[in-house]
């Protein structure tokens, strides 16, 4: 594998949005759609916590699915199935690898009516994690900083290194959460990080990304490359790559923005 090759950490936060989240309060009039969220390696969907508290506050059906980690086209189908379970549209968020996983699942599931990209890769069909992290300089998620752990079959877990879980991904938390998270972190199959997304995300659309700007997984500036090419409205945050615990007011005010152009 490359060495800058993997996904999904965390790191500063401190907001360049708004704190007060002036986030348009949704119309009340109409349905709101239901949002689903899709956290990136090495978390689990507790990493939305704060989300899940402000979107049930303000009445959103809301439902964060712990996504496997075993690879795009398993991960694909795997939401794909869960969202078969839900009625009416849906706004698709994914943090991180889980970027990959959104954009294969709106480009083959027409309830998704809008997308929002957290800290995460956004690819065309030919592309993988590798490649897009590897096209600019920055990412800590390298060789030397991770663990890998053989799997029966001949696939491997991949884990950050206890050790080095402050630095690559945690640097935005408080030192007790980075003690728990280091220890309690979900593998993903080392695999997924070259699986090649099969096709674009969906032109017509909507899309909002969060690019986090101190970032020390997914370079900033390989956030704002893959969002501007694919017409995504960008909202900078001063945040590590964990955006979703770090600086959780910035995507709810993503959030909202894309709830309310689903009509």
């Amino acid at each position: 594998m490359a060495a800058a090759g993997l996904v999904s950490g965390v790191a500063v936060a401190s907001l360049a949005v708004t704190n007060d989240l002036a986030v348009a309060s949704p119309a009340a009039h109409r349905a709101k759609p239901t949002v689903v969220l899709l956290h990136g390696a090495f978390a689990d969907s507790s990493s939305w916590n704060s989300e899940v508290a402000y979107l049930r506050r303000h009445r959103y059906p809301v439902y964060a699915i712990d996504t496997p980690l075993r690879g795009l086209a398993f991960d694909s189908a795997y939401v794909e199935a869960q969202l078969n379970t839900i009625k009416g549209p849906v706004v698709l968020v994914g943090h991180s690898y889980s970027g990959e996983v959104i954009s294969q699942v709106a480009a083959e599931t027409p309830k998704v009516r809008a997308l929002v990209y957290v800290a995460a890769l956004i690819p065309r069909a030919g592309e993988s994690a590798n490649s897009l992290i590897g096209q600019f300089p920055g990412s800590q998620l390298t060789p030397q900083n991770l663990r890998t752990v053989p799997l029966p079959g001949g696939d491997t877990d991949v884990y950050i290194k206890t050790e080095r879980y402050g630095t690559v991904y945690g640097n935005g938390l408080s030192k007790s959460a980075i003690d728990v998270a280091s220890v309690t972190q979900e593998p993903i199959a080392f695999s997924a990080f070259s699986d090649k997304a099969t096709v674009n995300p969906p032109a017509r659309t909507p899309k909002w990304a969060v690019v986090a700007t101190e970032d020390h997984a997914v370079p900033p500036a390989a956030q704002e490359f893959e969002a501007d090419r694919v017409g995504a409205h960008l909202i900078h945050t001063r945040s590590g790559h964990d955006v979703p615990s770090i600086s959780p007011e910035a995507v709810n005010r993503a959030i909202v923005a894309a709830a309310d152009s689903v009509h």
